[in-house]
């Protein structure tokens, strides 16, 4: 946590499947550098692409894309979760290009780089787009179990320990007490 990648203009590349906390660090990181005094703007990747897809004429397009370009840090978060077509793939690597050697960017994907083409299918930039972000980055692959399916998996055994709890207490316990006039 003492930040120096962003002084150095590295990424981090956080990738791991479903529930594991990935965003979870990426935001507690950029919470830390914005109290260093850093700018820094977490987004889904789906919204990001979304928005600059959107931009209606060059003008809008390049004051969005300098928009996220801009911060100390940026977190795209969840990449690989859905797939995109060439424009998406060209904004995104337009986005990396900018920042490349300048600015550092956190992603987010539970896809493997090698998976990236099913990602952004026919998009000729995707190599450009994984070698930038991987050339001054440190990649923490983070294995385990959904920590949303292990507290599933606890409510669901809670449930059935107390199902079972209730359906062995005799009748005769929740009866009122003889004489008591009920």
């Amino acid at each position: 946590m003492t930040l120096g990648f962003i002084q150095e203009a590295a990424n981090l590349i956080l990738v791991g499947p479903n529930g594991v906390g990935k965003s979870m660090i990426a935001q507690n990181i950029a919470h830390h550098a914005v109290l260093q005094g850093h700018s820094a703007l977490f987004i889904n990747a789906a919204q990001m692409l979304g928005d600059l897809a959107a931009q209606d004429g060059d003008n809008a397009l390049r004051r969005r894309l300098k928009h996220y370009a801009r911060p100390d840090l940026l977190i795209i978060d969840e990449v690989g979760y859905l797939s995109y077509g060439n424009r998406h793939a060209d904004l995104l690597f337009d986005i990396v290009n900018r920042r490349y050697e300048l600015k550092s960017t956190i992603v987010t994907t539970n896809r493997p780089f090698a998976e990236w083409g099913e990602v952004f299918p026919n998009a000729a930039c995707v190599v450009s787009i994984v070698d930038r972000l991987v050339h001054h980055s440190e990649i923490l692959v983070i294995e385990g179990e959904s920590y949303r399916m292990k507290e599933a998996k606890e409510r669901a055994g809670k449930r059935r320990k107390g199902a079972k709890t209730r359906q062995g207490t005799p009748i005769t316990d929740k009866l009122p007490p003889e004489g008591s006039g009920l």
